[in-house]
């Protein structure tokens, strides 16, 4: 994690990195309605900042909106509790599968 170089926040250095275009809807954005334009986390962590921008994508205020409303929609219904690892192996057999063809 690579915090803000001093005066130029994460956003700022996301609008040099990438084009000014909502990463979902692909909406195009200019000077005069660039405001509209957010930076959104993808591990939804706002302290994960890195200097190459990996951890960012830059979506119009409707999407940003969306993807949160989705994003806590889907921790309500799952809990850590209620998540369970796989117990099946789709693939087990592939190499025999494929040795047999």
């Amino acid at each position: 994690m690579v915090s803000t170089s001093a005066g130029q926040n994460y956003r700022e250095r996301a609008l040099k990195i990438y084009p000014w275009v909502c990463g979902r809807c692909a909406r195009d954005f200019t000077g005069k309605n660039l405001r509209e334009l957010t930076v959104h986390h993808k591990d939804h962590n706002h302290n994960n900042n890195p200097a190459d921008g990996s951890n960012w994508e830059l979506l119009c205020i409707y999407c940003h909106d969306n993807e949160h409303q989705r994003f806590s929609e889907m921790r309500e219904i799952t809990t850590p509790d209620e998540q369970q690892a796989a117990t099946s192996n789709p693939f087990a057999n592939l190499k025999k599968m494929m040795d047999d063809k």
